[in-house]
């Protein structure tokens, strides 16, 4: 045994012994290789994708519309499973607090001359002032059981002066191109895949698919048109579509908007209305 080790000893020093001498070799020839000429390897520079991210989404944020109040007339048509129709909004908002909405026309089939409805951050209340005169009390969760949409105060405000909804700082892709910037999100309702011009940061489109694959809910929003509003630009037509079970399209043609005036629209309930 100790013969063994000994023999393994002695072939040990030999390899390291001529390893170290090769070592010497191949330092002294690159020793006068660097003698001869310097070699200079430069390191690529790294795009910090997260911080290209972060600037995007900073300048989404900055053209956002702020405003006080918003008054506006809307035309607005939709094409829903069984029928279409159309009819004109008249909306008054002042901003986190109250959204007042009158209707002329019709409204999912049904006459809304007379139909106004007042939504604040906790509550829906709508009146109907022709034919079967009533009005409905409601909490804000009401908005969502009639479009399957996650709507809340905030959300609806947002859509109705032009803003992105449902933004998430969980971005996971962008892509640029010469004229748009793709950029891929996703939060705990929704993947949410936003295109914005180049230039002004403006919102194009917004996709929204749900994260939750059994409900197989999608959201299409298309802004388009803009014009100037005060410092701001306005999206004065929007394409809503929303599918689940079913699909429906909704279209808002903007025909008069203005910001930060008196409230134009006002809301009251007249007496002896029937409650629902």
């Amino acid at each position: 045994m100790k013969q063994t080790l000994l023999i393994l000893s002695a072939a040990f020093l030999i390899f390291s012994c001529k390893t170290v001498k090769k070592t010497q070799v191949i330092q002294e020839a690159i020793t006068k290789k660097d003698t001869a000429q310097t070699i200079v390897i430069k390191e690529t520079p790294k795009v910090d994708s997260a911080a290209i991210v972060r600037d995007i989404l900073g300048k989404v944020m900055s053209s956002k519309i702020d405003f006080t109040t918003f008054n506006a007339k809307v035309r607005v048509d939709y094409e829903g499973p069984e029928k279409s129709d159309n009819y004109t909004a008249y909306i008054s908002m002042k901003k986190d607090s109250i959204i007042l909405i009158k209707i002329k026309g019709s409204f999912l089939g049904i006459s809304a001359v007379g139909l106004e409805a007042k939504i604040r951050k906790d509550s829906v209340t709508v009146v109907q002032l022709v034919g079967q005169k009533s009005v409905t009390y409601r909490s804000i969760s009401y908005l969502q059981e009639m479009t399957q949409i996650p709507f809340d105060f905030a959300t609806l405000q947002d859509l109705i002066i032009g803003n992105p909804v449902f933004l998430d700082n969980n971005v996971v892709s962008y892509k640029a191109s010469a004229t748009q910037l793709l950029v891929l999100m996703v939060g705990d309702l929704f993947k949410h895949l936003i295109t914005l011009d180049n230039s002004g940061y403006r919102v194009l489109h917004s996709k929204l698919d749900d994260v939750d694959l059994q409900r197989n809910r999608t959201g299409d929003i298309t802004f388009s048109n803009y014009q100037p509003l005060g410092n701001y630009q306005f999206a004065t037509y929007r394409r809503i579509s929303v599918a689940e079970k079913s699909k429906l399209d909704i279209y808002l043609d903007f025909k008069e908007y203005t910001l930060n005036d008196p409230l134009k629209y006002n809301f009251d309930i007249p007496k002896n209305l029937k409650r629902k």
